[in-house]
């Protein structure tokens, strides 16, 4: 389970969320705790740096966001972020710094780490992007079983019960998704991988690769 552990996925250092990964070993374990940990973090924000617009949401100064976004709390936005035209932020986010969510792109129970791009019509769900990930036009995570059972996550030929019934996907650092991708619930991505344009994703897949199909993953050279 090594490749699953937050060390071999994310570099905490890059998020401002870092304190909710202190005493986890993997990250999915942090998905129940978003909401609490947000109002914890907000009441030790600099108001020199961040604005209070109430109900929870705070907005660095120097991010930039759309009057066209919907933003609801608790939602921490930080410095030099951008929120695009139409974005709908449900609540329950952290928004790192420099990262970027577009026009018609849907978030909700999620940690964008920094300079995260999810810039065209993207759903992130229940779902941790490590730092630098990039979710192209379209790509989304699907976040709920259709049996509604609890998720697994499919790691060769052993399933890993993660006990959530609400659990879309983890990016490692540096991913990159294609466009028109599903992320199907309990996907696990490790670091510098490509996945391919239109994929159906499921389960782990390998650090340095590059995804062209589940039966078709090359390691990077």
């Amino acid at each position: 389970m090594k490749r699953l552990e937050i060390t071999t996925l994310l570099d905490t250092r890059h998020t401002i969320a870092r304190d909710i990964f202190k005493g986890k070993k993997y990250p999915f374990e942090v998905l129940g705790e978003i909401k609490d940990f947000i109002v914890w973090l907000s009441s030790a924000l600099d108001p020199e740096k961040f604005d209070d617009f109430g109900g929870g949401v705070l907005i660095a100064k120097s991010a930039k966001v759309t009057p066209s976004a919907s933003i609801s709390g608790p939602c921490i936005i930080d410095e030099d972020a951008e929120i695009r035209h139409c974005a709908f932020i449900r609540g329950n986010a952290i928004i790192g710094k420099g990262a970027v969510v577009g026009n018609s792109t849907e978030l909700k129970n999620a940690i964008l780490f920094d300079s995260v791009q999810v810039p065209h019509y993207n759903y992130v769900g229940d779902s941790i992007l490590g730092y630098k990930a990039h979710l192209g036009a379209g790509a989304i995570t699907s976040n709920v079983k259709s049996d509604k059972t609890n998720v697994s996550i499919l790691l060769g030929n052993e399933r890993y019960n993660t006990n959530l019934r609400k659990f879309g996907a983890i990016l490692g650092d540096y991913v990159e998704v294609g466009c028109g991708t599903v992320l199907n619930p309990g996907c696990v991505v490790g670091k510098n991988t490509n996945i391919y344009p239109l994929s159906s994703v499921r389960g782990y897949v390998e650090e340095n690769s590059i995804y062209k199909s589940r039966d078709n993953v090359v390691r990077k050279n």
